[in-house]
Formats: C-alpha cells, sequence, structure tokens
C-alpha cells in the first residue's frame, strides 16, 4: 500500500480535483489545517450573509444543459427544481467550517432577508460552556438578528467532532440554511487514529430532505389545510437528480439533462473516514450504505465508540454519524445510498464513490437496490440479530458520574405523542373544532410533551427571563397538576425543567404511538447525554406502562460504557432514558428536531443553575421585548380558552 504520508500530501497538492463536495474557499480557510497538541490555536474568522434567493437562478446559465455552467458562482442548481431558497453567501448548503480544537470562531452573520424575517444561527453538537450566549436558540438564548444588521457569534471549538450549523428560528433551516462543522483533534487525542488513514474535508457528507416548494407553504398548507407535510425528494451536499430537462432534436430524439449527483473520490487501498450529518426537517429518516461495502462505524454526535461494522446505518434529523469506508474493492464506480424510511419512504438519492482511475461514469448497478444485512440505529424496529439499537454501543469514553449507581439522580417522565386536542393556532372549538372536521381537510393532531405545548417566550429567557410574565411558565409539578384537564383541552406554556448546578438529571422519553407509527429525533443542547436504555415495546404504550415497569425493576438501566450523543431516536411505542450532569449553567432547549413538530410545540427547556452561575453577559448584548405587549389570552383568535400554564 502506498505511503500514507505521501498520499496525503498528493492529496493537499491536488485538492482542487478533490473537491466535489467542498468550495475551494473552504479548503483554502487558514483554520483547515492539520492539528496538533498542544493545540497552536488559531483565531478563525467567517462572515455569513443570510439572503433569499432561488435555485436554478440566471447565475446558472445553460445549466444543466452545460454542465460547467452549473459550477459557476452563485449558481445553486441543488437538484434542478426552481423555487425559493436561503443561502448564506449564496450558498445552500453553506461554508463548512472545519477548525483544531481549541481555536476561537467568530462568525459575523448579516441578515438580508428581504421580507424582513429576524434570524439566528444554532451551533449544533458545540456545548457553549463559558459561552451560552452564543447558543443561537431564537427566544431562548438571544433575540433575533433583526434584517440590515449583523451580529458576531464568538466562541471556542471545545466540543471535538462532527457537528453542523443551521437556523434556529421558524422553519428556516428547511429551506437551505446550514452547513457543516467539524472540529477536528489532534492525532494524539484522536483514540480512533488508528482506524483510517486520511480525513478530509471533501469527505464530509449532509443529508437532507427537500421540497419542491418554500417550508412555509408546505406549513401552512398542512396545518390550516390537507396539505401534506413531507418532501419530494433527498439531497447529497446540495445536490440531486430530479428535475427533467430535454433538449428537443428536430425530427430526431431528444437528450434529457439532469443536475449533477455528488461524488466522493477515493484511491484504491485507503481507509476514509467520512463524517455524516442529517439536516433532515420532517419525518424522513435516511438509510445509508455503500454497494459492495462494509462500513465502519465510529462515532456519532462527534462521541467516539467501539467500531462496529454494518451493512447499513440509520441517520434521523440532528444525528451525525462518522464511518470509515475501506476502498478494498476492485477500481469502479460504486453508489452510496441515502434511502428515505418513515414519510420519504418513496424517497432515494445517490452519490458516487469513484475510485481513482475509474472512468467519469455512473455505477452499473440498478439505483432502486434495496441494501439488507446488519444495521445500526434501526427506525422503529424491535431489536434482533440484524440489527443493532444504538444504545448497545460502547463509548471510547470513561464512565462519568452519571454513571455511579450510587449517585443521587433526578427523574423526569416525558410522554410524546400526536393529541386529538382543540389547537386554537389550528382548530377554533366554535366554528370548525377538531372533532367535526373531517380529517382528510385537515383534522390536525397536536405533537406535545406530556399534553403541554411549548409557547416561545417574547424575549430570550437566558437574559431577560425576569422581565416576562411569570405566568406564562409552568414547570413538572404545574404540568403534573394540569394532567386531566389537558388531555381533554389545548395547553401552552413555557415549559422549564429548573436543575440544581451538578446534580444528574435523567430524562425518561417515552413515545406513546398511540395516533401515528412515527418517530421524533429529541436533540438536547449544552450536553452531551448517557443513552442508558432504550427499547421498542410494542406498536404503542403509555406513560404510566413505563412508569410502572420502572418501578417493578423490569428497566435495566446500562451504567457502564453507555454511549454518549445530544441527539437521539424515541421509538414509536417505546421510551429512551437520557442521563446527564447539569455541569453547564444556562437556559438549554429539548425538542423534536422535526421542523413542523418543534415550532408548534414540541420541546422543552432545561434551565440549570442560576443567574449568579453565568458568565457576563457580552457587551452591547441585544435585548427584545421593549414595548407594551398585550397579555397573551388576547393575542388568541376570538379569544379562545385555554390553558395558559399557570395555575
Amino acid at each position: 500500500m502506498k505511503s500514507a504520508n505521501l498520499i496525503q500530501l498528493l492529496f493537499l497538492l491536488i485538492k482542487s480535483v478533490y473537491c466535489q463536495g467542498a468550495y475551494q474557499d473552504d479548503l483554502d480557510h487558514e483554520c483547515y489545517r492539520e492539528c496538533v497538541w498542544p493545540p497552536e490555536t488559531k483565531v478563525c474568522n467567517y462572515h455569513f450573509r443570510v439572503e433569499w434567493y432561488t435555485s436554478m437562478s440566471k447565475a446558472c446559465y445553460d445549466c444543466p444543459y452545460n454542465l460547467d455552467d452549473c459550477h459557476r458562482k452563485h449558481c445553486v442548481p441543488l437538484n434542478g427544481v426552481r423555487r425559493p431558497i436561503i443561502t448564506v453567501n449564496r450558498r445552500s448548503p453553506g461554508p463548512s467550517i472545519h477548525v483544531c480544537e481549541g481555536d476561537t470562531i467568530n462568525v459575523t452573520v448579516t441578515n438580508m432577508l428581504e421580507n424582513g424575517e429576524g434570524t439566528s444561527i444554532h451551533w449544533h453538537g458545540l456545548h457553549q460552556r463559558t459561552s451560552p450566549y452564543m447558543d443561537g436558540t431564537a427566544y431562548i438564548t438571544q433575540c433575533p438578528i433583526d434584517v440590515k444588521t449583523s451580529y458576531t457569534y464568538t466562541f471556542m471549538a471545545d466540543t471535538t467532532g462532527t457537528h453542523f450549523w443551521h437556523a434556529h428560528i421558524g422553519i428556516q433551516r428547511q429551506d437551505g440554511f446550514y452547513g457543516s462543522l467539524v472540529v477536528r483533534e489532534a492525532k494524539e487525542r484522536d483514540v480512533q487514529r488508528g482506524e483510517y488513514d486520511f480525513d478530509l474535508m471533501e469527505h464530509t457528507v449532509v443529508v437532507m430532505d427537500w421540497m419542491d416548494d418554500i417550508a412555509l407553504t408546505k406549513f401552512i398548507g398542512h396545518h390550516h389545510d390537507n396539505g401534506n407535510n413531507r418532501a419530494e425528494s433527498i439531497i447529497i451536499n446540495g445536490k440531486g437528480k430530479r428535475a427533467l430537462f430535454v433538449t428537443e432534436i428536430g425530427g430526431g430524439p431528444s437528450t434529457e439533462h439532469f443536475t449533477e449527483r455528488e461524488v466522493f473520490n477515493v484511491d484504491a487501498g485507503c481507509r476514509y473516514r467520512f463524517r455524516m450529518v442529517s439536516n433532515a426537517g420532517t419525518n424522513c429518516a435516511q438509510r445509508i450504505s455503500v454497494d459492495n461495502h462494509t462500513l465502519t462505524v465510529i462515532a456519532s454526535d462527534g462521541r467516539p465508540f467501539e467500531p462496529v461494522r454494518v451493512d447499513s446505518f440509520v441517520i434521523y434529523g440532528g444525528e451525525r454519524f462518522d464511518f470509515i469506508l475501506s476502498a478494498n474493492q476492485e477500481i469502479g464506480n460504486y453508489w452510496m445510498r441515502v434511502k428515505g424510511i418513515g414519510d420519504c419512504r418513496e424517497q432515494q438519492e445517490l452519490a458516487i464513490v469513484r475510485y481513482e482511475g475509474a472512468g467519469d461514469y455512473d455505477p452499473l448497478v440498478e439505483e432502486d437496490f434495496e441494501r439488507d444485512g446488519f444495521e445500526l440505529n434501526p427506525l422503529n424496529e424491535m431489536e434482533s440479530d440484524s440489527n443493532m439499537q444504538i444504545n448497545r454501543v460502547r463509548a471510547l469514553e470513561p464512565d462519568d458520574v452519571t454513571m455511579d449507581p450510587e449517585q443521587s439522580v433526578s427523574t423526569y417522565y416525558l410522554a410524546m405523542d400526536f393529541n386529538m386536542v382543540n389547537n386554537y393556532h389550528f382548530h377554533d372549538p366554535d366554528y370548525y373544532p377538531i372533532e367535526e372536521v373531517d380529517r382528510s381537510k385537515g383534522h390536525l393532531y397536536t405533537p406535545q410533551l406530556n399534553h403541554i405545548s411549548f409557547s416561545f417566550p417574547p424575549a430570550s429567557l437566558l437574559h431577560q427571563h425576569n422581565e416576562l410574565d411569570q405566568s406564562v411558565f409552568c414547570d413538572p409539578n404545574d404540568v403534573a397538576g394540569m394532567r386531566e384537564s389537558c388531555t381533554k383541552e389545548y395547553c401552552e406554556c413555557t415549559h422549564v425543567i429548573n436543575a440544581k448546578l451538578g446534580e444528574v438529571v435523567e430524562l425518561v422519553v417515552v413515545d406513546e404511538g398511540f395516533t401515528f407509527d412515527s418517530s421524533h429525533p429529541m436533540h438536547l443542547h449544552g450536553f452531551s447525554f448517557r443513552v442508558v436504555a432504550m427499547q421498542k415495546v410494542g406498536t404503542f404504550i403509555s406513560i404510566d406502562d413505563v412508569i410502572a415497569m420502572d418501578k417493578a425493576g423490569n428497566i435495566t438501566r446500562n451504567l457502564q460504557s453507555a454511549p454518549l450523543k445530544d441527539t437521539i431516536i424515541i421509538p414509536d411505542g417505546g421510551y429512551v432514558i437520557l442521563r446527564f450532569e447539569a455541569d453547564n449553567p444556562g437556559w438549554w432547549f429539548f425538542h423534536c428536531h422535526l421542523e413542523f413538530h418543534v415550532e408548534i410545540g414540541m420541546s422543552l427547556v432545561v434551565h440549570v443553575g442560576t443567574d449568579d452561575d453565568l458568565p457576563d453577559i457580552p457587551a452591547d448584548f441585544p435585548k427584545c421585548y421593549d414595548w407594551p405587549r398585550m397579555a397573551s389570552p388576547a393575542d388568541k383568535p376570538n379569544s379562545a380558552a385555554t390553558n395558559s400554564g399557570s395555575t
């Protein structure tokens, strides 16, 4: 086999040939480099201009009839479907941030969204220790960035691994506002460095579901009428093959043209670390495989675990997986398959793994081939010999206080489901109540936690919570007292779990699954949690059943080498138990990572510590809520009565 150092040098010298999945500006950034230990840190500066744009714009000239035109600056072909999109620097995905552990990241965001929307960016996977004001969650940790203004996020890259950044207000993320973020370690710090030869930016893979129209159109059509909430396609690094373009030749056969698929270049005999991110925003988990290749999965959500060899793995919105692809097959082209599951089970997108020396052609294997075999992180399946639930992998990081069986633990049981209540935002109990509206015409079930919809406050909880109307807040005790009434009427409040600094928090999250056979990827800001238990029990299960199982000792917690994650699939008709030490003071969002679900309330906040535990507020940190506002009941259409969450 060729010398790894020599091949690495060759890749760096001719990297423009190997940048199918990366822009040259990203590859040339001074912070994309080999990391060393002790760290030689840098300050990494980026500028993000956010604006509404369009795919297949006039910047694309004759794309895809002339594929060279698809690579013109400011041309965003996507999958060939013309539609409005939100871009960063007229790119989607936006710029890739690849830095070394200990670097300081400065991102100046300028909001140029012509419709006047505010915006914010969350750095998904980074814990923001000492910098909670930079988490980027609108109305939780900051006010939105107003149009025609700029704001600079400044934070340390101290959470290593594969992460990403994305809009965190409304449903902007679903319209193309996202990009990758990788914090690399020095070789001496990487416990899995011996598993691979190369870790290249161009092998970063971001997959997502993609709609033919803006997400707001889908959202409104689904929530106020009978429109569907499903994506029409999947894209890989912003590329796909969907829209057909035809050249008519007078009297002769026509020629078909499509936009390009993504290509990943490899050299025979080498092992490559691929870093995969899912930006899915609808109920669209994806099964990942590469024809003729077994994948070795080594990490999830930035946290390493003992390698697991698989034929495929499942990734859901907000999750990340790192895997090793050994280029040990005959020189040729092979499909990387991203097969939709759930609501996008009819969708698939493909990329090409191209060996050096292979021709520029598509793989010969049919596109609709279904990969079977051993799978990691299955969706809504009972554990069996043919799969491995993610809680079964073994962390390569030492056990912490959360694994101590003698440690005092604060446990919270959270039931999630779609509930049949008159959500006044979408059903009026007097004019079109949910029980009278035909389901085919917009009979909307509301996704909730413990029969509560989270209500975003009008100002940042992190530094303005004392200025808010305290009656809008609720905590687990309030929610327990509201349980009976909230199963019959719509309830919303700003749901907060208050945790003492340093205590161990355990969340038992149950997807009761009575309404739909659907799962939810739950993401926690500010922490990685241990996945100490996970089980799909049946088609559905009540939270009372799970509590009874737990009290009877019928749930076993794995308190040795439990994996660390920050985003987890809750199996429909099952549960997941998460543990973390609340040692990061702040207000941290815990929510479903499906855009429409978090937008209408499937979330809560974990408040850790007190204001005295927080770092100083940055100078000139923006405030909101500086004008008189109506009390919330008056904002409700027709003054429809609801439970506010106060007791």
